[in-house]
C-alpha cells in the first residue's frame, strides 16, 4: 500500500515577510488540493463557493466521503480566518444533510478535521471530511487504555483554565463569542 503522507517540508516553506516576521510559503505545485481547485487533477465536485469547495474524497472511509477545502491554500486551521472557517463547516452542515437522503448508506454522519500531523493531517491544505457512518462500517477513533479512566474534576478545572486564558479573539466572530 502506497504511503499517503507527506512531510510538511515537501509543502511548506518559511519565508520572511515585510516585517522581518516568518510565514509559510507554498509550492502549489505540490500541493494536491491546489492542483485540484487549478484543475490539474480529475474531481468530483459536490458543491462549490467563491471560496469553498466540496468534492468526493478518493479513498473513501465509506461511499459518500465529501472533502471541504478552502480555494486558497491554508496548511492549518489557525490559517483560516473566522468567516472562511465558517463557510466551510456550513457547507460540511449542508453536504451532511443532503448524505442522510441522497442514497447512499447514511446512518449517522462524522465531520472530521485533522489539525496537524499529529492529529492525522496528511495533506498540509486544511480540510474538512464529511463522513456517512452506518453501524458495522469499521471505521471508528482508536482511544488510549486510559481512556476510561476519568480525571479528578480539579484536573479539568486546571486544563479549563489554562485554555480559557489561552483564548485569543477571532476577527469576524461576533463579540458574545469572542468575550
Amino acid at each position: 500500500m502506497r504511503d499517503r503522507r507527506r512531510d510538511v517540508g515537501d509543502i511548506v516553506g518559511v519565508a520572511k515577510n515585510e516585517n522581518g516576521a516568518e510565514v509559510p510559503t507554498v509550492d502549489m505545485k505540490t500541493c494536491v488540493f491546489c492542483e485540484l481547485i487549478a484543475g490539474k487533477r480529475p474531481i468530483s465536485v459536490i458543491d462549490e463557493t467563491e471560496d469553498v469547495l466540496a468534492f468526493m474524497d478518493i479513498q473513501p472511509v465509506n461511499p459518500g466521503h465529501v472533502l471541504i477545502i478552502p480555494k486558497h491554500h491554508a496548511p492549518y486551521l489557525g490559517d483560516l480566518d473566522s468567516t472562511l472557517g465558517g463557510h466551510i463547516f456550513a457547507m460540511g452542515m449542508r453536504v451532511a444533510a443532503a448524505l442522510r437522503t441522497c442514497g447512499v448508506r447514511c446512518e449517522g454522519v462524522n465531520l472530521f478535521l485533522a489539525d496537524g500531523e499529529a492529529a492525522g493531517q496528511e495533506v498540509f491544505h486544511a480540510h474538512l471530511h464529511v463522513l456517512p457512518r452506518f453501524v458495522g462500517d469499521g471505521f471508528g477513533f482508536k482511544f488510549s487504555p486510559n481512556y476510561f479512566v476519568l480525571p479528578p474534576r480539579a484536573e479539568l478545572n486546571d486544563i479549563a483554565r489554562g485554555i480559557r486564558n489561552a483564548l485569543q479573539p477571532l476577527p469576524g466572530i461576533p463579540e458574545g463569542i469572542n468575550r
